[in-house]
């Protein structure tokens, strides 16, 4: 186990490289740069305001210098915002990300799994078929659809939660936690569906059924664990997205996260700030999918890392 863990550990390295590369290389491959605007600034203000960004020099050595910045945690400073790091667009925008994620992701779970286990255990009868149903609805509709309906529901119609804005109250955290969380529940009922259809008809469930074991019994104690295999699978990749936030939930909610800073960068050539951000979407997705893997064997004994 420790073995695995160290090489999983390490061959993160050539993936987090890969992926600063071509970011890298693919932001400076596009025209224009982070100084270009329509009114044209002088040769001699331009020049000394790529002196002092370090953007004069050849590329690989901007390369270079950016590695060792980002070695050191440094993701270097902002281009359009005076004055501000993109550590400190992280670091503000990131907790906001996290809290309406976290919410979102929760919310999959706690309403998804049951569905789909309920499904499971009804197989072509309604309580399958109506839920399947109303899954593929919330797999269909779009994200820009769902919050608009939820804003004019919830907030202008009854009044009950705030249309938009942040100020870190739960209040401003349910409407774009559950505009985000739609398509997650969606998918998690579906794929605990399947998954513990599959585990339901396995042998060792048969014989526990066999022996009269009550039903709640064999799917709390035998079957959850390795129905849960592929929905781990999916939550490695999931969890980098909803903690990551979604630019269309900040724009209609208003809300500051790093997903309309990464959007806002890249139309103004901030290559710092889109690099950070890829860089921090990167890492999450290796960590996460990292964890996943490392709990495969938690849930199936018979899994051994080699």
């Amino acid at each position: 186990m420790i073995r695995y863990t160290l090489r999983r550990a390490l061959g993160a390295i050539p993936t987090m490289l890969v992926i600063i590369s071509l970011a890298f290389l693919l932001l400076h491959a596009a025209p224009g740069g982070p100084f270009d605007s329509e009114k044209p600034i002088p040769p001699a203000i331009k020049l000394n305001i790529e002196r002092k960004y370090h953007l004069d020099e050849p590329i690989y050595q901007q390369y270079l210098r950016y590695l060792g910045d980002i070695l050191r945690g440094d993701f270097g400073p902002s281009y359009q915002y005076r004055d501000t790091s993109v550590n400190d667009i992280i670091r503000e925008g990131f907790p906001i990300d996290i809290a309406i994620g976290g919410v979102a992701l929760a919310a999959a779970l706690l309403i998804g799994l049951p569905i789909g286990i309920i499904a499971a255990l009804r197989r072509n009868t309604g309580w399958d078929h109506w839920p399947m149903g109303l899954t593929m609805i919330g797999i269909s509709v779009p994200v820009f659809v769902v919050a608009p309906i939820l804003i004019l529901v919830f907030a202008v119609t009854l009044k009950w939660l705030p249309a938009g804005g942040w100020d870190g109250s739960v209040s401003r955290i349910i409407l774009p936690a559950g505009a985000l969380s739609a398509p997650y529940i969606a998918y998690v009922a579906r794929l605990m569906r399947g998954s513990m259809g599959e585990v339901l008809n396995s042998p060792f469930i048969l014989m526990a059924r066999a022996k009269g074991m009550p039903m709640r019994t064999i799917i709390l104690r035998h079957a959850i664990k390795p129905a849960l295999i592929p929905l781990v699978s999916f939550l490695g990749p999931a969890l980098a997205g909803v903690i990551t936030g979604s630019i269309v939930i900040e724009t209609i909610f208003g809300l500051p996260g790093i997903g309309r800073a990464f959007v806002d960068g890249a139309l103004n050539r901030d290559y710092t700030l889109v690099l950070g951000v890829t860089v921090l979407y990167g890492a999450l997705i290796v960590l996460f999918n990292f964890l996943a893997d490392l709990s495969y064997s938690v849930l199936d004994p018979k899994v051994r890392y080699q």
